[in-house]
């Protein structure tokens, strides 16, 4: 393993154990609740949108350790971006998640979150990466 698979591993871990955003959120617009029945997966994610923006954004949930880091990069990834950033974000992660390896996130729009580049190489861990990011979309789209 390279240094930087290991930094990114240590990211992942990271961002599992300290989670940014993993509170309940006062008041939210819409929620959306997603599981992953493949291996018990649970993400509740909570968004405050005014004005075609997130202004809050907060997310409850348990799992693996992709799912819970994925769901606390998103939540430092999104928060404050206009909905139309951010559903442009989420097309760009799902297609990197579908590539197989052989297209990466862009560290300059992504920051941290190109921890998670990796996991698209292994098909059943996508869904654990993507869990956050689909209850996102539903969210935005409720």
């Amino acid at each position: 393993m390279s240094d930087l698979d290991g930094l990114y591993q240590q990211l992942i871990l990271d961002h599992a154990k300290n989670p940014h955003g993993r509170v309940p959120l006062d008041s939210p617009t819409s929620q959306s609740h997603q599981v992953n029945p493949t291996c018990g997966d649970e993400v509740t994610l909570s968004l405050r949108v005014e004005n075609g923006v997130i202004e809050a954004i907060g997310w409850e949930g348990h799992g693996c350790s992709i799912s819970q880091a994925s769901a606390s990069l998103l939540a430092t990834l999104v928060d404050t971006l206009p909905v139309a950033e951010a559903e442009s974000l989420l097309e760009e992660f799902r297609t990197a998640m579908r590539s197989r390896g052989q297209i990466e996130l862009d560290e300059d729009r992504f920051g941290d979150a190109i921890a998670l580049n990796g996991v698209s190489k292994y098909v059943a861990r996508v869904k654990c990466a993507m869990l956050p990011w689909v209850a996102l979309e539903h969210a935005m789209a409720g």
